[in-house]
C-alpha cells in the first residue's frame, strides 16, 4: 500500500477526532461553552460520515477500521471528562454506574487482549447506538439536565461491553464490526 491509500476521506475524518481533541479541551478548560459545543458537534460527526464514506467510496480497509476505532476512544473517553468539568452536577448522582462502566471496559480490553492477542474495540450494535447517544448529551448537557439520560447511556455501555466480552470468551477474535452476539462476523483478512 502507499501513502496514497492510506490518506483518504473516511481516514482523514477518523484521525480529526484526534486532531481536534486539544481544541476541545482549550475550549471545555476555558469554559468557552457554545464554542465548545460548536466544535465538539462538528467533530462529533466525523464518526458518522467517516464510515459512511469508507462504503459510498469503496475506500473500506482494515487500517481504517484500527484508526476509527483508535480515534472512538480518546474521543468518548474525552466525553467523559468534558461532561465531568462542564457539567458535573449531572454525573455527581451516577458515579457509581460510570466506574462500572468504565470497569468493563478495561476488563474487555484485558479479555481482547487475552483471547485475540491484541486490545480491540468492537462496534456492535449497542456500542454504536450509545456513541450516537453520548454525542446528543453532551451537546444537550448544556442548555438541559441530562441526568437520566446519562445513566440510561451508562447501563447501555455496560451491556454493550458484557456483550463484547462474551463474544470474544465465545467465539476468540471476530470481525470488529459484528453487530451482536447473535450475528457474528469471522474475522476478515488483511486488505
Amino acid at each position: 500500500m502507499t501513502i496514497r491509500d492510506y490518506l483518504t476521506i473516511p481516514n482523514v475524518l477518523s484521525a480529526s477526532r484526534i486532531v481536534f481533541l486539544p481544541l476541545l479541551y482549550g475550549l471545555c478548560l476555558a469554559r468557552l461553552e457554545i464554542p465548545f459545543v460548536i466544535v465538539y458537534a462538528l467533530v462529533g460527526m466525523t464518526d458518522f460520515f467517516d464510515g459512511i464514506a469508507a462504503r459510498r467510496l469503496n475506500q473500506c480497509s482494515a487500517f481504517g477500521k484500527t484508526l476509527d476505532s483508535i480515534a472512538d476512544l480518546p474521543f468518548y473517553l474525552s466525553s467523559a471528562f468534558f461532561m465531568a468539568f462542564l457539567h458535573l452536577q449531572y454525573l455527581k448522582p451516577v458515579m457509581l454506574l460510570l466506574y462500572v462502566m468504565l470497569g468493563f471496559l478495561a476488563l474487555s480490553f484485558v479479555v481482547s487482549s487475552i483471547r485475540c492477542r491484541k486490545p480491540i474495540l468492537m462496534h456492535t450494535f449497542l456500542l454504536k447506538l450509545v456513541a450516537v447517544l453520548v454525542y446528543f448529551v453532551v451537546i444537550l448537557s448544556s442548555f438541559v439536565d441530562t441526568t437520566i439520560p446519562v445513566a440510561v447511556i451508562l447501563a447501555i455501555y455496560i451491556l454493550g461491553f458484557i456483550e463484547e466480552i462474551l463474544i470474544w470468551l465465545v467465539h476468540g477474535e471476530v470481525d470488529p464490526d459484528s453487530p451482536t452476539i447473535f450475528r457474528v462476523r469471522p474475522k476478515q483478512a488483511r486488505s
